[in-house]
């Protein structure tokens, strides 16, 4: 895999940011396209989005610089030299669940309605995403010699010309696999906010079982838990409170 697709003068299209894009562009499309089919105000999503994806981004970089804050204490810079690289999954999801948060109160909007109609398409592009780290080589897995494997000859990320667990591929087919399932779960859901509780019970045991396989081990770790792992356990956590607070409000609602 290669992350510098093509080059046009001074111009190099990646392979990382170019995936990221069809994913917000997808995200877009099918929240806006699920939107008019619930009746809700379709005419939200664009700028939700925009919200959301603003958001993610700010917390992905700021949950990256607070796990690297020990390097930033030795040495400043690295602040700087890391703006455009370097960013933490957990922390665009928490960021991006802020600004839509923000973003609904701001309008008037329901919130948990929202929640849930963003979410399937959230691991959408989770998943088109992950292509891009397979592209550029990043979130790499351990060493190994079984099949399959993949190896990189040309990353700046992954050590190049040692086969690797193909985690960038793992978690791309669950993301897909991810998105497929709150669908078929949507169309049964009892009570706002249940389709987004379920997005962080299965992403969080997901990325749980995946980091065991992962293999840049420099992104910190808590105990004998990566700091993902760590994440994890308390946005796993929130996904069941939250599933229960919902279901729990539904049953009241439907006895009153």
């Amino acid at each position: 895999m290669k992350n510098e697709l093509f080059t046009i003068g001074p111009f190099t299209v990646y392979g990382y940011g170019t995936m990221i894009a069809l994913g917000v562009l997808a995200a877009y499309i099918t929240a806006e396209y699920r939107a008019r089919k619930q009746k809700l105000p379709y005419e939200h999503v664009f700028f939700l989005v925009i919200w959301c994806v603003l958001g993610g981004f700010a917390g992905a970089k700021l949950l990256f610089w607070i796990t690297e804050f020990r390097r930033i204490l030795e040495d400043p810079g690295f602040m700087i030299r890391t703006f455009r690289d370097g960013f933490v999954v957990y922390g665009g999801i928490l960021g991006g669940i802020l600004a839509g948060y923000l973003y609904c109160r701001k309008k008037g909007l329901v919130f948990l309605k929202f929640f849930d109609l963003v979410m399937p398409s959230i691991a959408l592009a989770q998943g088109i995403g992950r292509i891009g780290c397979l592209l550029a080589g990043c979130c790499y897995g351990k060493e190994t010699d079984s099949f399959p494997s993949i190896t990189f000859y040309d990353s700046a990320f992954a050590p190049n010309g040692v086969p690797l667990i193909p985690t960038q591929i793992y978690a791309s087919v669950l993301d897909f696999l991810h998105f497929f399932l709150l669908l078929f779960l949507a169309k049964r859901k009892k009570a706002d906010g249940q389709i987004a509780a379920c997005y962080l019970c299965f992403y969080s045991l997901g990325r749980f079982i995946l980091e065991f396989f992962r293999g840049d081990l420099l992104r910190g770790s808590v105990g004998i838990l990566s700091t993902s792992q760590f994440i994890s356990i308390f946005t796993g956590a929130g996904g069941l409170i939250l599933l229960a607070a919902v279901l729990k409000r539904n049953k009241k609602q439907e006895k009153a």
